[in-house]
């Protein structure tokens, strides 16, 4: 644990219990029930719904009145005020919220979404909570306390000595690519509060990821490190909750994250 750490204020519990009772209040009865206006797009292709906007509100307000001196990142917040990225880098104390993970995925009806939340204490994770409003599942993590899966302990299962790493991407120019002599790569899930997790479950070795978003990454990446796995970048550094430099590579073990990124380092350096 990092010094100073727990802190007063939410349990771990209680913060999974929050994402519980915002996802049945404001996100689940819009699945497959958005009207019309509450799908709008940021950017291009970037979508974000009523939905997105009401449970980062409702989960935001709640963190800061636990703690006020925190900065909390959020998805929403962020596209709004670009320079909240600098004061959650330089904060001792910070959450980020990704309120709907798979906004895509929701909108289109699909059921792999999350609602995804980290605490980090001096630039370093220390509590991570991942909630699957349709699949009912909900993960969390601790700093040397390990992962776990609805109460569960999880652990990565390494691959065999003999085996051929399977891996999945979201970046859609490099699915059904090899890596090497690597077996081509598939589709991810589209949903870091899925993709982790899988990878947890043995749906896959590995994960490779260009963009590096704090509300993206910092949650899965303590669940998949307590569990047993690596992540860090193509170009061999560890993953940080203050990392921004394109690229991220995330392995059920250490090994099999060196195979990959000695493939992919020249890639995300040109």
């Amino acid at each position: 644990m990092c010094d100073g750490y727990p802190m007063p204020g939410l349990s771990t519990d209680a913060v999974l219990d929050l994402l519980r009772e915002v996802s049945a209040e404001v996100i689940t009865p819009r699945f497959r029930s958005l009207a019309a206006g509450e799908v709008m797009e940021k950017n291009p292709g970037d979508l974000v719904t009523v939905a997105d906007r009401e449970a980062e509100s409702v989960i935001t307000a709640r963190l800061t009145a636990a703690y006020p001196d925190a900065v909390v990142l959020g998805e929403e917040a962020y596209a709004a005020d670009h320079a909240l990225m600098d004061r959650y880098l330089a904060a001792e104390h910070a959450f980020t919220v990704d309120p709907v993970d798979g906004t895509k995925n929701f909108v289109h009806g699909s059921p792999d979404h999350a609602v995804m939340v980290a605490e980090t204490v001096a630039g370093q994770p220390v509590r991570a909570w991942i909630w699957q409003p349709e699949h009912g599942v909900g993960w969390v993590a601790e700093s040397g306390a390990g992962a776990w899966r609805d109460g569960v302990r999880q652990h990565t299962t390494p691959v065999a000595n003999d085996g051929q790493p399977q891996g999945v991407t979201s970046i859609w120019s490099m699915r059904d690519q090899r890596l090497g002599s690597l077996p081509r790569m598939r589709l991810s899930w589209v949903c870091c509060g899925v993709d982790y997790p899988r990878l947890i479950e043995g749906a896959a070795d590995y994960i490779l990821y260009s963009r590096t978003n704090p509300w993206d990454h910092v949650p899965g990446s303590l669940l998949v490190t307590e569990a047993g796995g690596t992540v860090g970048h193509p170009d061999g550094t560890p993953y940080t909750p203050r990392s921004l430099r394109p690229g991220v590579v995330v392995a059920v073990d250490h090994p099999t994250y060196v195979a990959v990124q000695r493939h992919v380092h020249g890639a995300f350096e040109r």
